[in-house]
């Protein structure tokens, strides 16, 4: 089936170098997407932070001034703070070296609301993390510690503008720790995708059910076919089908109820909208999936070029969500179950 891959870009970046296809072609190479990954000197970056630079900057004039004025306890404290920058590179760099990234679940939502990504960041050995930022919105970004455990799961969310497959790119995860004078970083294409159905519109009342007696096989009140329940005893109803067993119990004049068997199909179908533009007229069937799944009605859909048979089931209600995500989108990708997803309602 036809489906467009909404890919988002990584959230660093913000100008035409990070965007540029020279670099992305050998950002792929060197961090190629998997489902999970290690992080190691060959795919983590460090570079100095603002204040770094200030940091370093100050170390300099102190060592003009040492060297101006001859002053041992200026040198000093310039070699102590050297120090202290140097060795927060290492510490830094620790701080994700060896630090595992894996997919987890995702959820399938509507479009306007958040799809929500599940990562699991783990370790090997007793070296801590701490202070890890991760996401793949500057808005929405997440801190993460892993201390005791070995293992996490942290949920990230990602913004929705259009329908179809959702790719949210390239995950940014960093760290500043311990002091804030380097930046590690790196980007970590986990192949992580969800489905984004179309926003529910509301579409008036669902079409009215047909229905067939002969092929049915739904329960329907006051047949005369298998018995239903009790009810209270109405002035009208037949002595045939009071329940005396109960009223010698109870005193209480009680009438069985039966239940025949009748086929009651909905269907949900494109021209039901004329004039109306493909997503409005989308979103407006959404809207009706979503309401007579909550019936016991059987309903099927009819869009252009595809026709679903009426049922009744979560299987069915997720497929039909499906169909109209991905109707009329042009990406060749296999839709299937989405493994460990579910779907968010509204």
């Amino acid at each position: 089936m036809a489906v467009e891959s909404t890919r988002l870009g990584s959230v660093t970046r913000s100008n035409a170098f990070w965007r540029s296809d020279g670099f992305q072609k050998w950002l792929t190479k060197r961090l190629p997407p998997s489902n999970s990954v290690n992080l190691n000197q060959k795919n983590i970056f460090i570079l100095p932070t603002r204040q770094g630079v200030y940091f370093a900057l100050l170390i300099f004039f102190m060592v003009l001034a040492g060297i101006n004025y001859q002053n041992s306890l200026v040198y000093g404290l310039a070699f102590l703070l050297s120090s202290l920058f140097m060795v927060s590179i290492l510490h830094t760099f620790r701080n994700l070296s060896g630090l595992t990234l894996s997919a987890g679940k995702s959820d399938m939502v509507f479009v306007g609301q958040d799809a929500e990504f599940e990562v699991i960041l783990s370790r090997k050995g007793q070296r801590t993390y701490e202070a890890i930022l991760l996401g793949w919105d500057t808005d929405l970004m997440v801190n993460a510690d892993l201390l005791g455990n070995t293992e996490i799961t942290v949920k990230l969310f990602v913004k929705t503008k259009n329908r179809g497959l959702l790719n949210p790119g390239r995950l940014m995860v960093q760290t500043v720790y311990p002091v804030g004078l380097f930046r590690a970083w790196s980007w970590v294409d986990l192949d992580a995708t969800t489905l984004v159905f179309p926003r529910p519109i509301d579409a008036g009342p669902v079409p009215a059910a047909e229905s067939m007696a002969d092929e049915g096989d739904m329960p329907q009140k006051q047949g005369v076919e298998d018995f239903h329940g009790l009810r209270d005893f109405e002035p009208g109803d037949s002595p045939r089908h009071i329940s005396w067993k109960t009223y010698a119990r109870t005193d209480e004049l009680q009438v069985k109820e039966f239940s025949g068997f009748v086929d009651r199909r909905v269907w949900l179908d494109w021209d039901y909208f004329p004039g109306m533009d493909r997503e409005n007229r989308l979103s407006r069937l959404c809207f009706w999936v979503l309401q007579v799944s909550k019936s016991r009605d059987e309903y099927g859909l009819r869009l252009p070029g595809l026709e679903r048979s009426p049922a009744n089931s979560a299987t069915h209600r997720l497929q039909l969500l499906k169909d109209l995500a991905v109707f009329e989108l042009q990406t060749e990708i296999e839709v299937g179950p989405l493994s460990g997803s579910k779907a968010k309602t509204q």
